[in-house]
């Protein structure tokens, strides 16, 4: 019988092993799950009976090389940094590879050697990366097959709460990794092109630049620039493209208020605080602003930043309960971003019955027969619970998907991949119909790109 590991049990691994089980019985394979954590591992090999448990430290050479070499297929859910030494012992050991991760200039240096020994390393091939790819390739080849010409590609994706478990006025609660979005777009300039020009947001003006999207059913969006825009062009074979921006979605008003805490500096991540586990969320705040005998808290930081009483983004501030003198931090030597992340997720958790969803749009401009054409092209995906969400379900599935379909011969394409080429996206994309992930597209008249959607 075949064997597919699986090494990482974090969130995003539970619509995947219930995807591979159901499978594993038709298609003649069994599944480990593998973690350093051997209660997290067993309690997930018990939830997805017959799966086996093991418990695995991926530091530990002798342990990993001999998960990897006794199996036919390994699947990567680990952080992006760990994924190199699996990926070394994969190649010594002719073993296939499957991760949701963006693809590293070391896992890059791999690819003539996993070509010459035929084997497939499927990365990129989550949700964001992934199913951003596998969509947009598939309408940038149809309009190419068709002798169309391209003009403008935008995509945006956005992780966030259902509307029916939207109960905060930020329109927000944490569906993935809290670290990445409280420090997200730090570390460098947004770099895109519009109209031929290049353009740059630095992350102290990141939050104030968004484009307001209109999506079909849920309504109104705002996005925001990702850093790597640019890298996508050599990607999907746009070098050429006069405009090309991707972007992250929220609902309308948010970025404006999480502002706030980039101009007070409380998303830094590079120094530590004193005495954070006493210190109260008040005198967080407080330490970020200017001394008063007399003024309070609550007053210094609206004189500060401008904010009216009346203001919704005051209200925003007030419902997190920045201002309570008695809840602490409880973390020692916190940086300030991992202060506002203690606080956020006292607000912003998913609770047990709540519902996520992941949402995505493309925007295409083409020009075809003399005519210029625009597509938007959007996906909405519920999840169903806090255990079983749209963001492990965009992510497990495709992965899952793409493993056994590795597994079976049915994708051969050798060397270090992204799910760019027809023969991996077009089935992939049609199993994850049946999981109701698909794409709504609209076609009308291009008019060009219109700067007026720019907040």
């Amino acid at each position: 019988m075949r064997t597919i590991l699986i090494i990482g049990a974090g969130k995003s691994t539970s619509s995947l092993m219930r995807f591979l089980l159901g499978k594993s019985q038709n298609e003649n394979f069994k599944l480990i799950i593998a973690d350093k954590n051997a209660e997290v591992v067993q309690r997930m090999a018990k939830q997805h009976s017959p799966a086996s448990a093991l418990v695995l430290d991926i530091f530990n050479t002798e342990e990993r090389e001999q998960a990897i070499q006794s199996v036919d297929l390994v699947i990567s859910m680990l952080p992006a940094r760990f994924h190199i030494e699996i990926a070394k012992d994969c190649v010594k050991y002719n073993k296939n590879m499957v991760t949701a991760s963006y693809v590293s200039k070391e896992m890059e240096a791999l690819s003539e050697e996993v070509k010459q020994k035929g084997l497939t390393f499927m990365n990129e091939i989550g949700v964001d990366p992934g199913i951003d790819h596998m969509s947009a390739m598939q309408v940038i080849d149809r309009i190419r097959s068709k002798g169309g010409k391209m003009l403008l590609f935008e995509s945006f994706t956005g992780g966030l709460v259902a509307p029916e478990s939207d109960d905060n006025l930020w329109n927000y609660k944490f569906t993935w990794n809290p670290r990445n979005v409280v420090v997200a777009g730090q570390g460098g300039a947004a770099e895109f092109i519009q109209e031929g020009q290049y353009k740059y947001i630095p992350y102290q003006r990141l939050f104030r630049r968004t484009e307001f999207l209109q999506i079909p059913k849920y309504g109104r969006f705002e996005g925001l620039a990702n850093r790597n825009s640019l890298a996508y062009r050599s990607i999907y074979g746009l070098e050429d493209i006069p405009t090309l921006y991707r972007g992250t979605l929220r609902r309308v008003g948010f970025s404006k208020a999480w502002n706030v805490f980039v101009q007070l500096g409380m998303t830094d991540d590079t120094y530590t605080l004193q005495d954070t586990e006493q210190m109260s969320y008040r005198s967080f705040v407080n330490s970020f602003l200017p001394y008063s005998p007399t003024d309070s808290v609550e007053l210094k930081l609206r004189l500060s930043l401008k904010i009216d009483q009346d203001d919704l983004i005051w209200d925003k501030l007030v419902e997190l309960d920045l201002f309570n003198s008695k809840k602490k931090i409880g973390i020692k030597e916190a940086t300030p971003a991992q202060a506002l992340q203690k606080i956020l997720e006292d607000k912003w958790t998913l609770k047990p019955e709540d519902k996520d969803m992941i949402v995505m749009y493309h925007k295409f401009g083409f020009e075809l027969d003399g005519e210029k054409k625009q597509i938007d092209s959007t996906m909405v995906s519920l999840g169903e619970d806090q255990t079983y969400t749209a963001m492990a379900k965009t992510v497990g599935l495709p992965v899952g998907i793409a493993a056994l379909k590795i597994l079976n011969g049915e994708i051969k394409k050798p060397g270090v991949l992204r799910p760019i080429h027809p023969e991996v996206y077009n089935p992939i994309l049609k199993a994850l119909e049946g999981f109701d992930i698909r794409f709504e597209e609209t076609e009308k008249e291009y008019k060009g790109y219109n700067p007026d959607q720019l907040s």
